[in-house]
């Protein structure tokens, strides 16, 4: 890597896609799965993948996922200060 490149960790084969919801796919997904943003697992904001997608904090972004057994699982997380 060149001095003073910065390295794209969304780019990398190991780091899944993430996305940022919008605010009604994220009513959505919090209504289904337990209805409170608050439930979610969080990732903060300090994350290279959340700077990089200038996520903030009360976001909720998806993560997709290989799997072996059902092609693609997905997550989700509440994005934090940190």
């Amino acid at each position: 890597m060149a001095k003073g490149k910065v390295f794209d960790s969304m780019i990398h084969r190991l780091v899944p896609k993430h996305e940022i919801l919008s605010e009604a796919e994220a009513k959505s997904v919090v209504e289904k799965y337990g209805g409170s943003v608050s439930l979610f697992p969080y990732i903060k904001d300090s994350d290279p993948v959340c700077k990089e997608l200038e996520a903030k904090a009360g976001d909720l972004m998806k993560i997709t996922r290989d799997s072996r057994t059902s092609r693609k699982s997905y997550y989700y997380r509440l994005v934090i200060e940190g």
